[in-house]
C-alpha cells in the first residue's frame, strides 16, 4: 500500500495539471488557442456530468457555434429548466478575439466550479467559449497596437473582415444566425459579453457597461440600476478590483467628464435589450497586465453568479413581468438621444493628463503621467431620452419575398401566421420623403439615417402566402425596431431593402409630352397643381423637364412602388383569412 500511495498523488498531480488551462501553464502571459479551448471544454463535459458542450449552427468558418452547459441538476433542456423556474446566465467570450480575458478566465471559472462543487442551485450558466472562431484563428501579437499581452491572441474581424459586434440585426455573418440561434432558445435573463477597453488611461482594471437603464424596460432597468449594479460594484471592491462605469469620454480626456454608452441593437447588449434582457458589456484595461486582467473577469464572471443566485427568484419575476408589459405596449421610442441637461458626478481616480513634445513629429503629444495620480469628481452624463416614438399597428403585413426579413424575425421567436387567400387590406404605407446615406461603408453597408417618412392610407392587395405578424408579443421590441424604418438599427436603416429607392420605369420627354399636354386638359385638378408649383418655385417656369417630371409623379403613369416601404401597417382591427 505505501509504495501504491506515491503513485496515486502523482497521477493526482498530473490529473491536476491536466485540468490546468493553457494560461495558466504560461505564466499567465498566454491566451488559449481555439483548439485548446474547445478541448478543455470538452474535457470537462466528459469528466463531469454537469457539464455539457452543446454544437449550434455554423459559422462563417465552418465551425459550429459551441456552448458550454454547467447545470447542477444535470438537466440540459432549456424548455425543461425554465418550467423548473432556474435563471439562465449567458456569457459570451471572444467577439473580439483579441480581448480574450474572458476566454481564459471562464474556462478557469467553469473549471473550478465543477471540481470544487460549486454550481449554484438555481442558476444555469451558459458560456460561449469564442464565438469569432474566424478572428481566433487569425492568430498574431501586434494587432492590438495599444494592448499590454497576451503574447499572441487573435483578430478583431472575422472571416468576412467584420466585426461582429455590429453585427446582431443585419446578420451578414453566420456566427450571428448562430448566436442568435443559442439566445433564443435558452432565453438567458442575464448576458455579459466579455470585453477589453481602448482609450484614457486611469487607475481601474475593470471598467462596466450595463444595458442603457433608459432603453430597457422599466421594471428591469429599477432591478439593474438600484440593486444589481450597485451589487457588483460592491462585491468587485471587496475583491480588490474597483470598478468605474466604461470612460467615454466626451474631451479628449475624461478630466472634463465621461457619458453612458448608447448601446443600438447592432450591439450584442443592445440586441438582448429588445428581448428584455439585461446585458453587460465589461472592458478591461488594455494597459493594465494581463494576469490582472483575467483575474479581474474571474471575479467579476463569479460576482455575477453570486447575485443571480441570490436573485434569482426576483429576476425571474422581472422578466415575466417586462415581456408581458412589452406585449400589451402601445408606444414603442425608436431613437434615442443623450440629454446633456440631466447631470451627475463620479469620483474618479485616474491619472494626470500632461503634454510634451512628440519624438515622431515635435509636436505637442498626450500621455497620462502615472506618478500623478488623483481622486476626484467629474461629471457623468448617463440619460438618454427617446427623440421619437411610434405608435405600434395592429400588426404588420410583410410580402413573402422579403425572406430575409422573414427569417430573422422567425429566429428571434417571432410569431408569424400567412394569409390563407389574396386579400385586398386597408394598410398604413410609409413614403420615404427623404434620408440620408453614409459616404463610406461601414460594415459592409452604406448605412441609411435621418429616414423622414410620410404615412399614406391605402387598400392595397397582399398575397396568399404573405406574412402576418400581430404585435402583441413579449419580442414586440424587435419586431417594432426592426420593422420601423426610422429606428437607429432598423432592417430599413442596414439596406435590407434599398431596391424600393430606385426606380424601374421613367419616360422619354418627346413622348411624353404629349400625354402631359393631354392630361393637362381632361384634368384640371392636375393643372392648378401645376401652377401652384410653379408660384411656389418660380424657376420651373425656366425648366421643361422639370415641369414634365412634376406632372409625371402625380398622374397614374407614376410608379407607386417608387420609394413606398413595402411592409403594411394594419391599424384598424380586422377578420383576415390566416392558414
Amino acid at each position: 500500500m505505501k509504495r501504491l500511495l506515491p503513485a496515486i498523488f502523482l497521477c493526482a498531480a498530473l490529473n491536476g495539471f491536466a485540468q490546468q488551462t493553457p494560461f495558466e501553464k504560461s505564466g499567465k502571459t498566454a491566451t488559449a488557442t481555439y483548439a485548446e479551448a474547445i478541448q478543455h471544454y470538452r474535457n470537462l463535459s466528459e469528466n463531469y456530468p454537469q457539464a455539457r458542450l452543446l454544437d449550434y449552427g455554423m459559422t462563417d468558418f465552418g465551425k459550429p457555434l459551441q456552448l458550454l452547459v454547467l447545470s447542477k441538476d444535470k438537466v440540459f433542456d432549456p424548455v425543461l429548466l425554465r418550467k423548473s423556474n432556474k435563471r439562465i446566465l449567458l456569457i459570451n467570450n471572444g467577439i473580439h478575439p483579441g480581448e480574450p480575458e474572458g476566454i481564459d478566465a471562464c474556462m478557469m471559472l467553469a473549471r473550478d466550479l465543477l471540481q470544487k462543487k460549486q454550481l449554484p442551485q438555481d442558476v444555469v450558466i451558459c458560456i460561449i467559449p469564442i464565438y469569432n472562431i474566424d478572428g481566433a484563428f487569425n492568430r498574431s501579437g501586434t494587432s492590438r497596437a495599444n494592448q499590454e499581452g497576451p503574447v499572441a491572441y487573435g483578430f478583431r474581424g472575422n472571416s468576412k473582415n467584420y466585426d461582429l459586434n455590429r453585427d446582431f440585426i443585419k446578420t451578414d455573418s453566420r456566427n450571428s444566425a448562430a448566436f442568435q440561434q443559442i439566445f433564443n432558445i435558452w432565453q438567458p435573463e442575464i448576458f455579459v459579453d466579455t470585453h477589453t477597453s481602448n482609450g484614457a488611461d486611469y487607475s481601474y482594471t475593470m471598467t462596466l457597461i450595463p444595458t442603457q437603464k433608459d432603453k430597457l424596460q422599466s421594471e428591469l432597468s429599477n432591478y439593474l440600476t438600484e440593486t444589481m449594479v450597485p451589487s457588483l460594484y460592491d462585491k468587485m471592491k471587496i475583491k480588490g478590483y474597483e470598478m468605474t462605469p466604461y470612460v467615454n469620454s466626451v474631451e479628449e480626456t475624461p478630466d472634463q467628464g465621461i457619458t453612458g454608452f448608447l448601446e443600438s441593437p447592432r450591439y450584442s447588449t443592445g440586441y438582448t435589450t429588445l428581448h428584455n434582457t439585461i446585458g453587460f458589456m465589461p472592458e478591461t484595461h488594455m494597459l493594465k497586465a494581463y494576469d490582472k486582467r483575467v483575474d479581474a473577469t474571474y471575479k467579476l464572471l463569479q460576482s455575477y453568479i453570486d447575485i443571480v443566485q441570490r436573485d434569482a427568484k426576483l429576476i425571474g419575476e422581472n422578466k415575466k413581468k417586462a415581456d408581458a408589459a412589452v406585449a400589451l405596449q402601445q408606444e414603442f421610442p425608436i431613437i434615442w438621444t443623450l440629454d446633456k441637461t440631466k447631470e451627475s458626478s463620479i469620483v474618479f481616480k485616474g491619472y494626470t493628463a500632461k503634454y510634451k513634445p512628440s519624438e515622431v513629429s515635435g509636436l505637442p503629444r498626450l500621455y497620462y503621467d502615472r506618478a500623478a495620480p488623483y481622486t476626484k469628481e467629474i461629471k457623468y452624463w448617463n440619460t438618454f431620452a427617446p427623440s421619437l416614438t411610434v405608435q405600434k399597428p395592429i400588426a404588420y403585413i410583410i410580402p413573402q419575398a422579403w425572406t430575409k426579413v422573414i427569417e430573422l424575425l422567425k429566429l428571434n421567436r417571432v410569431k408569424i401566421q400567412q394569409l390563407a387567400k389574396d386579400t385586398t387590406i386597408p394598410v398604413e404605407m410609409y413614403q420615404i420623403s427623404d434620408y440620408k446615406t453614409s459616404t463610406r461603408p461601414y460594415e459592409g453597408h452604406y448605412i441609411h439615417n435621418a429616414v423622414q417618412i410620410n404615412p399614406i392610407k391605402q387598400d392595397l392587395l397582399f398575397y396568399a402566402g404573405d406574412y402576418v405578424v400581430y404585435v402583441n408579443q413579449p419580442v414586440n421590441r424587435y419586431i417594432v425596431e426592426t420593422l420601423e424604418p426610422q429606428a437607429m438599427d432598423s432592417f430599413f436603416n442596414w439596406n435590407f431593402f434599398d431596391s424600393i429607392l430606385g426606380m424601374k420605369e421613367h419616360f422619354s420627354a418627346y413622348v411624353f409630352e404629349d400625354t402631359a399636354a393631354e392630361l393637362l386638359k381632361n384634368d384640371p385638378t392636375l393643372k392648378a397643381k401645376l401652377e401652384q408649383e410653379k408660384l411656389a418655385k418660380p424657376e420651373l417656369l425656366k425648366n421643361a423637364e422639370a415641369q414634365l417630371d412634376f406632372i409625371y409623379k402625380n398622374s397614374v403613369y407614376y410608379e407607386k412602388t417608387y420609394l413606398r416601404y413595402p411592409i403594411g401597417r394594419l391599424q384598424v382591427a380586422q377578420q383576415l383569412n390566416l392558414k
